[in-house]
């Protein structure tokens, strides 16, 4: 379950192509590929997580069948559960909880329909996180840690 420090914490969306602003907080690149034609001076990035970007296969399968939203939401979010994209969504919640505002950026030129939407669902609390995932999961795995240090 996302804690409540996640709810409150505002996630903005913005096509990484739209001008850099301040109010945009902590700005995190959510694609997998380095964004056409832009250079790291002009998106101005505090971190660019790719694992959680979708994997190549179903990028490709929702571009040619946009119609297939919910379908795409439901396997992103599966994906999600994946160990390498496991370690980019712990560092995205620790993101979100130690600033005031963060920003996930996107190329897409989907604005309503993209996987930086279904993470701003996530971080917001209107999406369960995937199995093992989120806030309590990091939170079980440091309990862990400190039990193993005390022995």
């Amino acid at each position: 379950m996302i804690e409540e420090s996640c709810k409150a914490m505002p996630v903005a969306v913005k096509r990484v192509y739209e001008a850099v602003s301040r109010s945009d907080g902590a700005r995190v690149l959510v694609d997998r590929l380095w964004p056409r034609g832009l250079r790291k001076s002009q998106i101005d990035v505090q971190e660019w997580l790719r694992d959680l970007a979708p994997s190549n296969e179903l990028r490709r399968w929702y571009h040619a069948q946009p119609e297939q939203w919910l379908m795409f939401r439901k396997r992103y979010l599966k994906e999600l559960a994946r160990p390498e994209a496991e370690r980019d969504l712990q560092k995205l919640y620790t993101l979100a909880r130690k600033r005031k505002r963060v920003t996930l950026v996107y190329a897409s030129k989907n604005e309503k329909r993209n996987n930086a939407i279904v993470l701003k669902d996530l971080l917001d609390g209107m999406r369960k996180p995937p199995t093992g995932t989120g806030p309590g999961a990091l939170r079980t795995m440091r309990t862990r840690e400190a039990a193993v240090r005390r022995r």
